[in-house]
């Protein structure tokens, strides 16, 4: 697919383009997860609640919601739709009466392992073409970005001293 940049793309400074082509991707990558994970009858919030229980065990809603970056009314009604379908339970913690676990059921483990299989063969195709190398370079480039919206939004401060991949130029800290 060849994109056409308008004049107003080609005058924006480089950054935003960096910026947008990020956010359409996400965007992209998303879309494809939620069509594939489609013939589970899932979107990728729904599959991920279930991934992410099924590897780390019983956890507390909140939590669920930080790891997924979704609210707590949100992860609520995520939750509401996969225990009415029998994939994840609600279960008191034992240590704190105010707190909810939530824990997979058999049916929900054995879709992990159908969640798994679908992931694992997108994520294949998405990273055709791809070298390892490029791959090392562009986790590096997003931790680094990552780290510094944490820092834009006050959740963290600067880490400047992150190595950057091997065999790659020296940053530029400007």
């Amino acid at each position: 697919m060849t994109q056409h940049l308008t004049t107003h793309e080609l005058d924006s400074p480089p950054w935003l383009r960096v910026e947008t082509t990020l956010m359409a991707t996400a965007r992209l990558v998303r879309q494809a997860f939620d069509c594939r994970l489609a013939t589970l009858d899932l979107n990728l919030t729904q599959a991920s609640l279930i991934a992410y229980v099924a590897e780390f065990g019983a956890t507390s809603q909140t939590r669920l919601a930080d790891h997924l970056g979704i609210g707590r009314a949100a992860i609520g009604t995520v939750i509401d739709q996969l225990q009415r379908r029998g994939f994840v339970e609600r279960t008191p913690d034992p240590n704190d009466r105010r707190v909810w676990r939530v824990d997979v059921t058999d049916n929900g483990r054995a879709l992990a392992a159908d969640i798994a299989e679908v992931d694992e063969v997108l994520r294949a195709e998405l990273r055709y073409g791809i070298g390892r190398e490029e791959r090392q370079a562009l986790a590096w480039v997003m931790t680094r970005l990552q780290n510094n919206v944490d820092a834009a939004i006050g959740r963290t401060p600067h880490q400047p001293n992150l190595s950057p991949p091997p065999d790659s130029p020296t940053p530029d800290h400007s």
